[in-house]
């Protein structure tokens, strides 16, 4: 056992045993002469402590200390009437701090309670409740701004970590301290009316003795307020230290210095006061030494503060004029300029108030979303994207960028409506004609009260920061598979191995390395498949990377083991799906172009050949089109990542299935066949 926990053990246990056995009066003097300094050591430390949670065990504290005070209580108790002699520290609290004069100990005694019970433990109560109140109300605002400095990548995870935990224990501290302030209370009463009794009892416990009446009244009242005295002092002292650190808030001070440039820092107010005191001390009969030495104390003070406040600016300018040129001399670190933010979201400063959290912008929070989406839907994590206001840009304007590059922008209206036509639309609303920036579908944008009329038609009205979260979530979309990093591949080898160490251990790095890892991966993404179900890919890669570590061959037989992943996306239950198949003369020739190399495989199709087959592709992928449905084109699976690869740069929204990747309860319908 260590020695704190063995010391906290004997003090409780010390409290429990004075409850039940006689302790003699020279080990009650010990007691309370520890409890009186315990009291002193807890006010101070409350008072010079940084933070309040520096204190996160205040309210157990209080709780201890009351029961040790109760258990002493009950110990003088039992010797001031067994004895009538309870020790040298009641006696002496009783004569010397209450005069030794029985009307004077009850004054100062009743005078002590009401200060620790009307003011300080009434005042303490309602701020530790008021407090407690606001603390659990702003925690989830606390959260919000956590996840957007985040996202804007103000703070790293573990900073973020770090501060999740602090307002989680400020809001339990708070908690706590609400109840805790209970403990004081309830002891400050029971001091009164173990007093009220102690005096009743001594009296009576004096006639039986023989002693007389008066006697008996004046000795055992004399100790009672004694031990009253003796006990609501560290009780007093214990309700301020919990007042200061209720009132102290959660914010890191040092209390002192804080303090007195608060109250001091003033030279104006100084000034004034000492003016006033002094005045009063001339013109009226009030002790004039007193007044004009402490009117003119205010005065000095007050230019001293003012001079102390000149020194300081002075001081402070040198600093930052050294601190300049001793930036201007040191070598220029570019090493910070070297760094790449995987995605960028610039905009001009009229969107600025859709970021900013206290003008109402939840441009944050959409962007800790459009994350959370993603890592759903493709099973990877996005990195940070960082927010920027660029005042080169147009007021409304914003671009996006993957890998410092520009790849998309968009133009918005702060104080309007983007109302699309879904295609059945009849009637036209008026506005300023516009393209949606993520699908480059024509729109107008409209005003807020053009807002429900345009719904009332059939229109989609979509607001500001939506617009550009879509975008965003496009843009990211199209680029997953360039952003996902092998560190981000070791986070999620990482994450399975805690799960499944088993195949981690039997695919990596034996079979495949890092790279060839990642590569599949971003096959995967690259046309949208999830990786989200890691292990059915490890599993797979696995089966087949014994026999080969082309990672195209690897791919395709990924996919295969994930048709259920790929069949509900593309595919809608309960539905037939209008496709277009590849002609088997096509199929056979591409294969026949088809050549390897250490490097991998690539097509020698003739460019003429490949152009038809191109040109036969979108004359079929039009007929999906006009139907309103997404562009699938079915392919046997040895075909379908050649012709893929043959045609994804002139029709980067079709989608290449192979009759492998399809679950058997899909319904199919052919609107076309891709020959030439």
């Amino acid at each position: 056992m260590k020695k704190a926990d063995l010391g906290v053990a004997i003090y409780i246990l010390a409290a429990f045993v004075m409850l039940i056995v006689p302790i003699p009066s020279w080990l009650l003097d010990i007691c309370l002469a520890i409890n009186i300094s315990l009291a002193f050591l807890i006010m101070f430390v409350c008072m010079f402590s940084k933070e309040v949670l520096d204190l996160s065990y205040f309210p157990t504290i209080l709780l201890f200390t009351t029961i040790f005070r109760i258990s002493l209580n009950v110990s003088s108790t039992k010797l001031i009437l067994s004895t009538g002699q309870p020790g040298n520290v009641v006696e002496t609290f009783g004569s010397f701090v209450g005069g030794n004069n029985l009307v004077v100990g009850v004054i100062v005694f009743i005078i002590l309670v009401l200060i620790q019970f009307i003011v300080i433990n009434k005042g303490s109560e309602r701020v530790a409740e008021v407090t407690a109140r606001f603390t659990l109300d702003a925690m989830p605002g606390k959260q919000m701004a956590i996840d957007a400095d985040l996202n804007t990548g103000a703070i790293t995870d573990t900073e973020a970590k770090i501060r999740r935990d602090k307002i989680q224990q400020e809001a339990s501290f708070f908690g706590s301290m609400d109840g805790a302030v209970k403990y004081v209370k309830g002891d400050a009463v029971a001091g009164l009316i173990i007093t009220a009794i102690n005096i009743v009892g001594g009296i009576v416990m004096g006639t039986q003795r023989g002693e007389a009446l008066s006697t008996a009244l004046s000795t055992y009242t004399i100790l009672t307020i004694g031990d009253g005295l003796v006990s609501q002092i560290p009780s007093l002292l214990i309700s301020l230290s919990t007042g200061i650190l209720v009132t102290k808030g959660s914010g890191a001070a040092d209390f002192g210095n804080v303090l007195v440039s608060q109250l001091f820092g003033i030279p104006k107010a100084l000034y004034i006061v000492g003016g006033t005191i002094a005045f009063l001390g001339l013109v009226t009969p009030l002790n004039k030494v007193i007044f004009i030495v402490l009117g003119v104390s205010f005065i000095i003070a007050g230019r001293v503060m003012q001079g102390t406040i000149e020194t300081s600016k002075i001081e402070t300018e040198t600093e930052q004029e050294e601190q300049e040129a001793q930036e201007i001399r040191q070598p220029e670190n570019v090493n910070s300029l070297l760094q790449v933010d995987p995605i960028e979201l610039e905009f001009g400063y009229g969107i600025i108030p859709l970021a900013n959290v206290s003008q109402g912008g939840d441009l944050l929070d959409r962007v800790v979303m459009i994350r959370r989406q993603i890592a759903l839907e493709l099973g990877t994590v996005v990195p940070i994207i960082r927010l920027r206001d660029n005042i080169q840009l147009n007021p409304n304007q914003y671009i996006i960028k993957i890998k410092g590059i520009q790849v998309s922008e968009g133009e918005i209206l702060f104080d309007h409506y983007m109302a699309m036509n879904p295609g059945y639309v009849e009637e036209e609303i008026t506005g300023i004609p516009t393209f949606e920036p993520s699908f480059h579908l024509p729109a107008v944008w409209i005003t807020e009260g053009q807002r429900e009329r345009a719904e009332s038609l059939g229109y989609t009205v979509v607001d500001p920061p939506s617009i550009i979260a879509t975008h965003l979530t496009e843009i990211i979309r199209q680029h997953i598979a360039e952003l996902l990093t092998r560190q981000d591949v070791q986070s999620l080898i990482n994450n399975l191995k805690e799960s499944n160490p088993s195949v981690v251990d039997e695919l990596f790095p034996k079979l495949l390395s890092l790279g060839e890892i990642q590569k599949i991966l971003q096959n995967l993404l690259k046309e949208s498949v999830s990786i989200r179900d890691l292990l059915t890919i490890f599993e797979t890669l696995a089966d087949y990377a014994a026999s080969t570590r082309d990672t195209d061959i690897l791919t395709e037989y990924v996919r295969q083991s994930l048709k259920r992943v790929i069949s509900s996306r593309f595919f809608p239950q309960n539905e037939t799906t209008s496709v277009v198949t590849l002609d088997p003369k096509i199929e056979q020739e591409i294969m026949a172009s088809v050549k390897q190399t250490e490097q991998g495989a690539y097509l020698t199709l003739d460019p003429e050949r490949s152009k038809a087959i191109i040109d036969a592709t979108g004359r079929e992928l039009n007929k999906l089109e006009n139907l309103g449905k997404a562009q699938i084109v079915v392919t046997s699976p040895i075909v379908r990542m050649y012709f893929k690869r043959l045609t994804e740069e002139y029709y980067k929204d079709m989608v290449a299935i192979s009759y492998n990747e399809i679950e058997s309860n899909v319904e199919l319908q052919s609107v076309g066949m891709v020959t030439a």
